[in-house]
């Protein structure tokens, strides 16, 4: 029997999505799987966000439709990895204006005896989400550099304001890069020195009713205002030129060589495997949620995942383009949710595994399936 639903969640359900003129997502959102159901029961503990776009071509253009389901750029979620992203792009974007370097260029961060390429920092930042990676890349652009490129080509809001689990995380003055032109011969950037970070104001900026600092229980909500801030709509916009930058004007396409653009979109699809990281650790859906993020069977060949998660402090995220090439079938999704039952934060007590990747991965099969049905 189909699974009764709360009528206080059926009315706020039916409100979002008329405000939005769809019933699509109204579809995937009440299906009697416990996985979506146990949720949207609970959608002012969970935070859901989510922005389906479809996908229409007419006479060699493109047409994205786009249905949202409670998308608020001014009610706050922590991006976690998924600021990787725009991380990339912008490094990319700003090699093309260095004449002495490359995406194959190698180099090193001062004081860090790791050398690295950026083709393969782009590389481990979507394989396996690698922070390191990351941090590389804002040594190289600085937070200031990055949020004007993205602010310039049309994808905002967005404030990257720090680094990811690194001692230097609020840094706003960067490390020196020392870049190797030859085997023998080296030169060293300058630090770049960005703005203080300013407290954001929106909502939602501070959650639940504790956190752990330095091992101790503060019983007062966790503030993120100087954290990273980059909301659906952002992540959305960004996506949507990375995959189809025909579709956009020429002013808000991002200045990418065409190697450029295969390098980042075959980055963004590849598993770990097919880059050496180990199957059994580091399995197809390691940061694939939708749709496979519950298992860890191989992903079939046929479907393409291009994305980027993140997931810390209690809140997973997914921008996805995804692609099955057997079926004719191609949309994105974009999706947010919290899981921290005990409204405790870095207490490392989140429902990731039990809650917030299954929902994820079943909204995505159910969005998958609406597709495939799709009259296009």
């Amino acid at each position: 029997m189909p699974r009764k639903i709360p009528v206080l969640y059926f009315v706020l359900l039916m409100a979002s999505c008329a405000k939005n003129n769809t019933d699509l997502l109204q579809q995937a959102l009440l299906s009697s799987d416990p996985k979506i159901a146990n949720v949207m029961q609970n959608l002012d503990e969970h935070e859901v966000q989510i922005r389906y776009t479809q996908i229409d071509r007419r006479n060699d253009r493109i047409i994205f439709t786009d249905f949202d389901f409670q998308v608020d750029k001014n009610d706050y979620f922590y991006p976690a990895s998924t600021v990787k992203f725009p991380a990339a792009v912008a490094a990319l974007e700003k090699l093309n204006e260095v004449d002495t370097l490359t995406t194959n260029s190698i180099f090193f961060v001062e004081g860090d005896s790791i050398q690295t390429t950026f083709a393969k920092a782009i590389s481990e930042i979507f394989a396996v989400s690698d922070n390191a990676a990351n941090n590389r890349l804002i040594e190289f652009l600085g937070q200031d550099d990055l949020n004007k490129r993205m602010r310039n080509r049309g994808v905002s809001p967005i404030r990257i304001s720090h680094r990811l689990s690194t001692s230097n995380a609020d840094d706003v003055t960067t490390k020196p890069l020392v870049f190797y032109l030859n085997d023998s011969t080296t030169f060293m950037s300058e630090p770049i020195v960005n703005n203080p970070i300013v407290p954001l104001e929106l909502q939602k900026i501070k959650k639940g009713n504790g956190f752990i600092a330095d091992d101790e229980l503060e019983e007062s909500p966790f503030d993120f205002s100087l954290k990273n801030y980059y909301p659906i709509v952002a992540q959305s916009n960004l996506l949507k030129r990375i995959i189809f930058p025909e579709a956009f004007p020429v002013e808000e396409r991002f200045n990418l060589s065409k190697e450029q653009y295969n390098l980042l979109h075959s980055a963004m699809r590849t598993l770990p495997a097919e880059t050496g990281y180990d199957p059994e650790k580091y399995y197809d859906s390691y940061v694939k949620f939708f749709m496979f993020g519950d298992n860890t069977d191989p992903i079939p060949d046929h479907i393409k995942i291009y994305n980027k998660v993140g997931y810390a402090y209690g809140t997973l995220t997914d921008c996805a383009y995804i692609e099955d090439t057997e079926n004719n079938v191609d949309f994105m999704l974009t999706a947010t949710i919290l899981v921290n039952g005990n409204g405790i934060f870095n207490d490392n007590t989140y429902q990731y595994d039990e809650i917030g990747v299954p929902f994820l991965a079943q909204l995505g099969r159910e969005i998958y399936q609406i597709e495939l049905s799709r009259k296009k």
